[in-house]
């Protein structure tokens, strides 16, 4: 299989590192491989025990690469924690031509980008919102339309330049070369989004180990990014605590028996807990598990719902929220989160995918599986670029033709 035939999303989360595999089709792209491993290496997103993580990377990658068949050389990796910040700019250009070129656009979103950024950050992701020309707004894309005044809104991404460095690192001893890093929330919304809810509005929460990530759409532009500190780990603790079990076993308890609503569950319904250091293992009522997952639960969507509502954005999400993220796999979920947010809640599963996609069916896999169609989103309007060239290259093609008929 030649190189340039497929993709690789690699997922260095909290918790968990995943590798998917896939395959460039003429009707977009197949899972060709999957390769998982359990990660403690990062801390709310940042790395704090390189070996570890290179391992984790490697055993990932190699058990992707048995399952494909291929070799990985090459990867996308996704970028999440509460080191990343982000903001929204504007700037202003006047058109050269009678024309909008491609040129325009890169003048304007350059002038929205000429702002002061710490020396120990980097810009991730400048994103375009939309254009106004000449005061109509709406534009989403101004390349070929007449004005004589350019004005672009675009979203900045920015994280901590020691924890971008640090991923890299990581990456590149296992054998990679990182493509782009890519804000997790960004691609797990590409893996479960539709068109029609970024358009109407829509706020997804990707829901990791360390932190939950937080992206906003309104009108189908993303306007706000943001991170809370907890996450699925906080959850764990929790019960770890209030049961008196290891952390191991907490977590086993809290995906296979864990609720966030106890009214769900039936009084008469009881689970084993094992004990600390020897002791004998207990036998509870599972409303008592679900009594210490909801209150934690319900703090999360708390501060969930303030970071939305201090955007200003809280009117504008028509279509609700999205959960995503291996913890929001818990029962009953979306049902408290609808209480809390009092709009439609909903579980996003990953779409739009071919090959092997039962594999990957779970919102576990949504930024890795989002990882895969931004890079393949990218590689389309690459190639698109190629094929069609911009405003300038186009005229100038035009004229060279006609040069030439006339001569003939």
């Amino acid at each position: 299989m030649a190189k340039q035939e497929f993709l690789v999303g690699l997922d260095i989360g909290t918790t968990k590192i995943c590798a998917i595999v896939g395959q460039i089709t003429e009707t977009g792209v197949d899972i060709i491989g999957l390769g998982t491993r359990p990660c403690s290496g990062l801390r709310k997103g940042a790395v704090i025990n390189i070996d570890s993580t290179v391992e984790g990377i490697q055993k990932a990658i190699e058990e992707a690469e048995l399952m494909a068949g291929c070799e990985i050389s090459n990867a996308y990796i996704g970028v999440a924690g509460n080191h990343v910040r982000s903001f929204n700019s504007s700037g202003v250009v006047s058109v050269k031509g009678k024309e909008i070129d491609a040129h325009d656009v890169e003048r304007v979103i350059d002038a929205a980008k000429a702002i002061a950024i710490p020396a120990d950050r980097q810009v991730i992701h400048l994103i375009p919102q939309d254009f106004i020309i000449d005061g109509q707004d709406g534009i989403k894309d101004p390349i070929g339309m007449n004005g004589v005044r350019l004005e672009g809104k675009i979203h900045i991404i920015t994280a901590s330049t020691s924890s971008t460095q640090n991923l890299v690192k990581c990456a590149n001893r296992a054998g990679l070369h990182v493509q782009e890093l890519v804000l997790e929330p960004i691609a797990s919304a590409e893996a479960v989004l539709s068109e029609d809810e970024k358009e109407l509005g829509v706020a997804l929460v990707d829901i990791g180990g360390g932190t939950s990530d937080i992206c906003i759409f309104v009108g189908g532009a993303l306007v706000h990014t943001g991170v809370i500190n907890i996450g699925g780990n906080h959850i764990t603790n929790d019960i770890a605590v209030g049961l008196r079990t290891p952390q191991l076993e907490a977590e086993r308890l809290k995906i296979r028996h864990g609720c966030c609503m106890k009214e769900l569950l039936a009084p008469e319904e009881t689970i084993e807990v094992p004990g600390v250091g020897g002791r004998q293992p207990r036998i509870v009522a599972r409303r008592l598990l679900a009594e210490i997952i909801e209150p934690r639960t319900e703090e999360m969507f708390q501060l969930i719902r303030a970071e939305i509502e201090k955007t200003g954005y809280m009117d504008l999400i028509g279509s609700g929220v999205v959960l995503t993220g291996g913890c929001s796999m818990l029962e009953g979920m979306p049902e408290l989160a609808e209480l809390v947010f009092e709009m439609p809640v909903k579980r996003g599963y990953p779409s739009g995918m071919g090959g092997m996609r039962d594999i990957v069916n779970s919102p576990k896999f949504a930024t890795g599986v989002g990882l895969l169609k931004y890079a393949a989103n990218k590689i389309a309007a690459k190639n698109h670029r190629s094929n069609t060239g911009d405003g300038v290259t186009r005229r100038m093609k035009d004229a060279m033709t006609g040069w030439i008929k006339d001569l003939f």
